[in-house]
């Protein structure tokens, strides 16, 4: 299974370069950390999202930027600006599935206009040949059948893979992925195939490996949120115990926080870059800790519940050894 490459979803608010470099630093065990997407806003590309591509706490770890876009100009835009600065590696997001990116005809929208699909088809085979491209999309926006109509024109296209998210863009996370029509995506692609969603365990990883033989690669997004030791538990074969995972989680936080308390003005500043960390780690450290975390005030408050959040699942992981 080495062959088997463990990628890192982009989220927007949640794996910008201090996550992804602490991550890799405590971590590790991640191939590539794809960059949440860079738009086009207000006629050039938004000042953070420059930041974060080109953040020099990107040295730790392979980081590929993802660009989204709704037409011909904004692709061109973001390519040319990217390729300039030296980036050679792409992912494009056609899988977003927020209704604001979508109502532009960006993310998954881009699955129901062929012909500016076919249109960067034709770009990247020609303008940008000496570019590696990657595509992370949804089979659908409303209806999960979308992506038959625009298949032979996305298998065309010369890709490193194809990321397929098994849910259409209206399902957004809710049910569960549509595991036969990623078979089916598949079965019709010519692309190293990566699967997307739901992957919260190592043995998530080793069951879609089972089902799915030609897989080249797994991303995972909210599941190595919840759980940022996934993938090296994985490559190690071999579940970590809840001390294990509950130390270097403290330790993950104590890095993030460092970082944006030395970086940033104000007190409320730092803690609504550090309110997101939280979002998913209800199972991990429970649903009590997270709430009285999330609700701290002031930087003082903050750090006395996660102080206490974090001794009391450490004495209680002691006490079931």
């Amino acid at each position: 299974m080495s062959d088997i490459n463990l990628f890192a979803a982009p989220l927007q608010g949640y794996t910008d370069a201090v996550w992804r470099h602490c991550h890799a630093s405590i971590y590790g065990g991640v191939d590539s950390y794809f960059i949440p997407f860079a738009q086009i806003e207000k006629g050039t590309i938004r000042p953070k999202d420059i930041k974060d591509i080109f953040s020099p706490l990107n040295a730790n770890h392979k980081a590929i930027p993802q660009i989204i876009f709704r037409d011909v100009n904004e692709f061109t835009s973001l390519c040319d600006f990217l390729t300039g600065k030296g980036i050679d590696e792409i992912d494009l997001n056609m899988g977003c599935p927020f209704v604001p990116q979508l109502r532009k005809g960006r993310g998954a929208a881009t699955l129901v206009n062929a012909s500016l699909l076919e249109t960067i088809s034709d770009l990247i085979s020609s303008r940008y040949a000496s570019l590696r491209f990657s595509i992370k999309m949804r089979p659908g926006v409303t209806d999960i059948d979308d992506w038959k109509k625009v298949m032979p024109i996305i298998s065309a296209i010369s890709l490193s893979h194809l990321t397929v998210h098994p849910r259409s863009a209206r399902d957004q996370y809710g049910g569960l992925p549509a595991l036969g029509t990623f078979a089916d995506i598949a079965s019709q692609s010519r692309h190293n195939m990566v699967f997307n969603g739901d992957v919260t365990t190592p043995a998530d990883i080793d069951r879609l490996l089972s089902r799915f033989h030609a897989l080249s690669g797994i991303m995972v997004g909210r599941g190595l949120l919840a759980r940022p030791s996934l993938f090296c538990e994985w490559r190690e074969n071999s579940e970590w115990c809840e001390k294990r995972r509950i130390e270097a989680l403290h330790e993950l936080h104590a890095r993030i926080f460092d970082h944006y308390h030395k970086t940033m003005c104000g007190e409320v500043q730092v803690l609504n870059k550090m309110r997101p960390f939280w979002d998913y780690l209800v199972p991990e450290i429970g649903h009590r800790a997270v709430k009285t975390i999330k609700k701290a005030t002031t930087l003082k408050r903050y750090i006395e519940a996660v102080d206490s959040s974090f001794l009391n699942k450490s004495s209680s992981s002691s006490r079931l050894k």
